[in-house]
């Protein structure tokens, strides 16, 4: 990464970078901040997306990381009737070793950063960030939204992301088996945190049997404790994929959980998760309809909180966010129906139809 000076940004233009409009390389030696903002389009206005807090191995999978997630938001803001556009931004570090008073000033520098782009950039929260950091931010940038109510936000975004992603599950159901009901039918999810612990609370309301796995035994045990009938745990996601009469496989965690190692062993029927970024590569969407495997596009599936957040800059209403996110399951239907239409997966549809959304906004600007 671009050594930057104290409290500068140095923007990058690259055409090889997908057609991202700005990539922002941020770094604040008081604080210790390493960031990267991505913003993908602005075709259909502001770029949207959260913030990430990780810890990358290397500054260069960062950016890679950025990018990739800032062109999902484009696509995902699209696909959801926003008026956005996409971006993302990653806070490279562990959250978990970050000293309360060093977290605070961390993200009061990254807050700078963002309000320097002028409302180019919305920021959230994501991965590795909560409800108590974007009041942080927001500290510093009138540009954020997943704040806390008592700041006049939304706060957590991840019961909506949960709540769509059970309305795409409805709409795969009915489309696998022309019937959206899930009772009976045995769900599989990996990562159960922040929204796929939400999940599994609608699945056993209707009657869904679970599996769950993550990679955090606390995470697990909490799940395990309120829900004593229903649910199970396996050892690890391999375990889970492979696990006998798996309806539903719902990646919850972090991306790339479709790829060549896991595509060929997966038992499931259905793909329909929270994660960002399922498909490890171009072509696993082919892969999983050439097994038939019905695959319910990430960025469709998981915009309830972003629908949440956006709501928020307009005045917050959370059964009008809730509406909108229950829609997911009609834009889900309209997907795999336009998928049969035109002989490709329900991953190239989706993406044809955002496409076409942003292309149109483009053509009236």
């Amino acid at each position: 990464m671009t050594d930057v000076t104290h409290g500068v940004l140095h923007t990058l233009f690259h055409s090889e970078q997908g057609g991202h409009e700005q990539v922002v390389l941020c770094q604040d030696r008081a604080s210790g901040l390493k960031a990267v903002i991505a913003i993908h389009s602005t075709a259909l206005g502001p770029a949207l997306g959260g913030t990430r807090f990780y810890p990358y191995a290397t500054e260069d999978e960062a950016v890679a990381d950025a990018l990739n997630l800032a062109r999902g938001m484009s696509y995902k803001n699209a696909m959801a009737g926003l008026d956005h556009g996409g971006g993302k931004a990653v806070i490279i570090g562990d959250p978990q070793k970050v000293q309360p008073s060093q977290r605070t000033e961390l993200l009061l520098a990254y807050g700078r950063f963002v309000a320097s782009l002028g409302g180019r950039y919305v920021t959230a929260c994501d991965v590795g960030t909560y409800v108590a950091d974007m009041d942080v931010v927001a500290r510093e940038c009138r540009w954020t939204t997943g704040r806390s109510p008592q700041n006049g936000g939304a706060g957590d975004s991840s019961v909506l992301t949960a709540f769509g992603v059970y309305q795409g599950m409805r709409a795969s159901a009915q489309h696998q088996w022309g019937d959206p009901s899930l009772r009976g039918r045995t769900v599989g999810i990996a990562g159960v945190g922040k929204v796929g612990h939400h999940l599994v609370d609608h699945l056993r309301a209707e009657g869904a049997e679970v599996v769950i796995t993550d990679v955090r035994e606390e995470a697990v045990g909490r799940i395990l404790a309120a829900h004593p009938t229903g649910v199970r745990a396996v050892a690890d996601t391999a375990t889970l994929i492979r696990v006998e009469n798996l309806d539903i496989y719902a990646p919850c965690a972090l991306g790339g959980a479709l790829n060549d190692d896991t595509v060929p062993v997966l038992t499931a029927e259905v793909v329909c998760g929270a994660a960002n970024n399922q498909l490890a590569h171009p072509g696993v969407e082919k892969d999983l309809a050439d097994r038939g495997i019905l695959y319910a596009p990430d960025y469709v599936v998981n915009a309830g909180g972003v629908i949440q957040v956006a709501d928020e800059l307009h005045g917050f209403d959370f059964d009008r966010c809730k509406a909108k996110a229950a829609k997911i399951y009609d834009t889900t239907l309209a997907i795999f129906a336009r998928a049969k239409t035109d002989g490709i997966p329900p991953a190239a549809a989706a993406d044809r139809i955002a496409e076409q959304r942003m292309a149109e906004a483009r053509g009236a600007h």
